[in-house]
Parts: C-alpha cells; structure tokens; sequence
C-alpha cells in the first residue's frame, strides 16, 4: 500500500475475471495444490471458534410476522465467508452472496456472489470482484487436486451425476490433473442441461472421444475411473440423497464429491479410503448442526462425522487432503484401492485464486481502479 493515506482498489467484473485467468483450470488446481500444503501447517485461518468454519449463514424463518422478509424457499439464504491464507499469499477476503433457486425464472444464476479482497497488514481494500466464476473454478478444482494425488493416472472414464456448472468446472480440473481422460458418461434431469453439457464438452475438449447419457447413477458409476455427483438436491433425508453402492463400484475407482451424496454399508468399511478437503471444516460444522449432522449438511464428510460419533468408523481411517499433498499421508499407494474424497468448500479457496487473479490484474492492467479515499475523515 505504497500511497496511504490514500487508498484506491481495483474492481473486476466478470468479463476482467475472465481476462486475468478464472477460467484457467490447470493453474486453479496448483493454486489449490499450494493452498492446501498450506492448510496442513497451520499457515490460514478461517472463522469460528476453530477458525476453520465454513462462515456465516442468514436464513428466513417460516412463519415471519413481517411481509416483506424472504420466504424460506429452496437455497433462500445470504452468506459470509471469510478467511486469511499465509504463504505466497498473505491476503484475507470476504466472498458475500445471496441465494435463491427462483432467480432461475429471473434469468439470472442461483447464487450471486462478490468477492472483497484485502491486505492482511491494514485491512485495506484492495479489489472488489464478480465471484461466480471465481467460486465454480475454486470448487471445482478441489477434485482435481484430489485427482492428481489419488486417482489412478491411467483414468480414461468419468462418470458424472448432475450436467451443471460444478459438473464442467470439476470435469475440467480431473482432465488437468489426468490428461488421459477420454470418455464421460453423464446423467440429468432433463434434456436441455443434458445437451448444454454434451455441447460443451464436445467444444471444449475434443479429446473426449465418447459421451454416453446414462439412464441412472448406477451406470454413471459402473466401469468408471473417476466419479462425481454434483447434482442439488433436497436437504433432509439422507435415504434420499444419490446413493454409491459398493457393488458398482470398481476397483481403483476414485470418487469426488462437491454435492449431496450418500453409500452404503459396503462403501462403510475399513479398506475403502475416506479422505475430506480440511478435517477442521467438518469437526466445525458438526459442532454448528444437531446430529446426526448429514441431514443438514448433505455432504459425504459430515456422514464420516457422523460415523466417527456412533462408533462405527475410527477417526483414525479419516484422511485429510492437506496431509496428503504436503506428503504427510501417503496418496494412492496401488491400483486397485478405492478412495472417495469429500468436498465441502472453503474461504480460504477464494482468497488463494482471488489473489493470484488480483496479482494477474495488476500485472495485465485489467480493471477499473476505484477511490475509497485520499485521506479518511475519521482516524
């Protein structure tokens, strides 16, 4: 902050976004990659009384005696999530939305969201930027990183749940961390999100040989190298949530999982690996929700948690991705094992892109330079 007292900020649109580099996948998953190393020395801190929350959520009652407070419709909620990364990056930032699943009859996406990025010394704004793109390609790339440590490197198939943004931006990162990548079989709901995604990745990678529209998840997990749910989905019953079963699944098979899942009692056992994105983020969250915890947070992270609480997994057989790509825990050791990896989402995700973007902004003169003041009027 070489003018103070006078500060000045950069705002990013999505278009500048775009332009500094938040669509390139394979330099999202090393940010990840050097993010989470970071992760596991202890080098970040997030909110919560373990500083590894995943933020701070408004949601809107039932019954409101006030007519114009939002109705608790499906993804009604705003959000904050805050956190500080060391490193390389010594920054701290904010991502705020607010979500809404009507905003689709609107035309407009689901959650909008923006990102405030920070010097950790001051506290000084330093950028201001559209977060949409930076929040699917941080969220994605988490399974690419997963993939580079412990899917197998010869992976050639995906088997993909639900054809949306999370679908492409974490197929994108599984193909930067296994090139090999050459069919995906994918299922939806519907027809349109089903060709919007074929055309996609016909356009985007034509080293996809074969794509298969699948009539159930069993088959997008049948024969599959990688596998990843990503559809939404009603919170609240887990016998209700996309099952794994472990008869279809195959050995060697590695299963990322950004959305809400659930598997059965084969899938329970000692032999298949269970690993999180960051230990601390779901001690946190059981510690936030009543139990058992997965039918508030639907993620396969929070039912290890809840497994960990009755006693029918040790908490000794949950692995952390942070220890695993500093090289603390071994990755994929053979080929046959099976691992299945859970992802939850962290601020610390946006500051680390938020960061190397804002840096390519500068270093490219992409932005508008915004006055917060020449000289504030109170000290």
């Amino acid at each position: 902050m070489p003018n103070l007292p006078k500060i000045d900020f950069l705002y990013l649109s999505e278009q500048d976004m775009i332009k500094a580099g938040v669509t390139d996948m394979p330099a999202c998953v090393d940010c990840m990659e050097e993010m989470f190393a970071l992760l596991h020395h202890g080098d970040y801190r997030m909110a919560g009384a373990n500083s590894d929350s995943h933020g701070a959520m408004v949601t809107f009652p039932e019954d409101s005696p006030f007519p114009t407070m939002p109705k608790p419709t499906a993804d009604r909620r705003f959000m904050a999530m805050p956190a500080y990364l060391g490193g390389n990056f010594c920054t701290a930032g904010v991502k705020w939305y607010g979500s809404n699943i009507a905003n689709k009859d609107k035309g407009l996406p689901r959650s909008i969201l923006m990102f405030t990025l920070n010097d950790a010394d001051t506290g000084a704004p330093l950028a201001y930027m559209s977060a949409n793109l930076l929040s699917a390609y941080r969220t994605g790339a988490v399974p690419g990183v997963g993939a580079r440590h412990l899917a197998r490197k010869d992976s050639k198939v995906v088997g993909i749940f639900g054809p949306g943004v999370m679908a492409r931006t974490t197929l994108a990162a599984f193909i930067a961390a296994c090139p090999g990548i050459d069919t995906v079989k994918v299922k939806g709901r519907g027809q349109r999100s089903l060709d919007a995604f074929t055309d996609w990745v016909k356009a985007t990678y034509p080293q996809i040989t074969t794509i298969k529209i699948v009539e159930d998840i069993e088959a997008v997990v049948r024969g599959s190298d990688l596998v990843t749910y990503c559809a939404s989905g009603e919170v609240g019953n887990p016998d209700d949530y996309p099952l794994i079963k472990r008869e279809w699944v195959s050995p060697g098979t590695f299963l990322a999982m950004p959305a809400a899942t659930n598997f059965d009692a084969g899938m329970e056992a000692p032999e298949i690996r269970k690993v999180v994105d960051n230990t601390g983020l779901y001690e946190a969250w059981y510690e936030e929700v009543p139990h058992p915890a997965h039918e508030f947070i639907p993620l396969i992270g929070v039912k290890f948690m809840d497994m960990i609480a009755a006693g029918t997994m040790d908490k000794a057989e949950l692995e952390d991705l942070g220890a695993i790509v500093a090289g603390a825990t071994p990755g994929r050791t053979n080929d046959e094992e099976i691992i299945m990896m859970s992802v939850g989402g962290m601020p610390v995700e946006d500051v680390a892109w938020g960061t190397v973007l804002y840096r390519n902004a500068l270093q490219e003169g992409i932005g508008t330079a915004l006055n917060l003041w020449d000289e504030p009027v109170l000290r």
